[in-house]
């Protein structure tokens, strides 16, 4: 079975291509996960991501927005001595940060999930690559996700940050064409 360059044969990894990766997602709770999961990926391969995933959810109270939004200095310093996540302060601060945000927007916008696929006019994007080398890092769709975030005090939401999280929740459908998830 084909499957898109950046997929190894990890078997980690052959699940979440297989099953996630690009596939629409309008739960605000999911987004909230994947938004942080991948600033914490910042400067690290996704595949340690995808290894401590489940120390990340369990860390952060299943993303459970409302309660990381009111983490605390205690609760800053549990996670900075948990083993099962990446162990960077600014890293987890921006995702108690970013919660705020996400609730601000949800008290603005009605849910993060409208907000976000504003970004790409409510429905997925199909790109169509040939390979993994034509696949940009960032997008003009990205930047501006970016910049509107950063405008509302979010953390670890650059371009290609955006970009990433894009693909992942199916915002983009960025699998190669000769992908068997292509199609689907």
């Amino acid at each position: 079975m084909k499957r898109c360059g950046w997929c190894s044969d990890d078997p980690l990894y052959i699940a979440y291509h297989d099953q996630e990766w690009g596939v629409p997602v309008y739960d605000d709770r999911h987004l909230f996960e994947m938004l942080i999961l991948e600033g914490a990926q910042a400067g690290l391969s996704w595949i340690t991501i995808l290894r401590k995933r489940e120390a990340y959810r369990e860390a952060f109270h299943q993303f459970d927005v409302e309660r990381v939004a009111a983490y605390t200095d205690a609760d800053i310093e549990r996670l900075l001595a948990n083993p099962g996540i990446v162990r960077n302060r600014l890293k987890i601060e921006a995702a108690i940060r970013n919660a705020r945000g996400v609730l601000a927007i949800q008290a603005e916008e009605g849910s993060l999930s409208d907000y976000l696929w504003q970004f790409v006019g409510g429905q997925p994007i199909r790109n169509h690559w040939p390979d993994l080398k034509s696949i940009p890092a960032q997008t003009p769709e990205s930047t501006n996700m970016s910049r509107a975030l950063k405008k509302r005090g979010f953390n670890f939401v650059g371009p290609t940050i955006c970009y990433a999280f894009m693909q992942a929740v199916g915002m983009v459908n960025d699998h190669e064409q000769s992908c068997f998830r292509y199609q689907q």
